[in-house]
């Protein structure tokens, strides 16, 4: 009797460690995804790829899974995007906070949806994110920063997002699929 109960503790154990692994997962995609990012591979318009890799995690993973997106880990993850990159400390974080809270409150409609309208969501957000640290940083600068930037950033949110989401809903269906834990 005292042998059976051994054995069931270590499967209890690693049964728990793989449902947060599970639990972890989007938070961890989100920031390793940033660090490969910020590694320098000389692509052109590499900078630009941190933020919407950002808002697309962020935004996919509230979408689908709000429980493994807390709001005090995405806020540290903004902060995480300002210092890698050169924007005013603590825009990206509220950034975000307001893309997920925003995703949040649409998650209703935007789960049973088809992914055109799913998509479409994404880029509008995506396009006022970035438009409102284009503000943030024209205000702190005290002058109106150029604007091909935000046009190129929109351009290229909504371009990436499919193929972002590809992975992602693959990662959410496989290794991070919560009730295969």
């Amino acid at each position: 009797m005292a042998r059976g109960s051994t054995l069931r503790r270590p499967a209890r154990r690693w049964r728990q460690l793989d449902a947060a692994s599970r639990w972890i997962f989007p938070c961890a995609t989100l920031i390793f995804g940033l660090f490969i990012i910020g590694m320098p591979f000389g692509l052109p318009g590499q900078a630009a790829l941190r933020p919407i890799y950002a808002l697309a995690c962020v935004y996919f993973w509230s979408l689908y899974r709000p429980a493994s997106m807390p709001a005090p880990l995405v806020a540290l993850c903004g902060l995480l995007l300002d210092l890698l990159g050169l924007s005013p400390f603590g825009v990206w974080a509220v950034l975000l906070l307001l893309l997920q809270w925003v995703t949040l409150l649409l998650r209703r409609k935007l789960v049973p949806a088809r992914f055109l309208l799913v998509w479409a969501a994404f880029t509008a957000l995506a396009s006022a994110s970035a438009t409102l640290a284009w503000v943030a940083s024209s205000a702190i600068n005290l002058t109106w920063l150029p604007t091909t930037p935000l046009v190129f950033q929109w351009l290229l949110a909504a371009g990436l997002y499919p193929g972002l989401a590809a992975l992602l809903i693959k990662a959410h269906r496989g290794p991070a699929a919560v009730e295969l834990a």
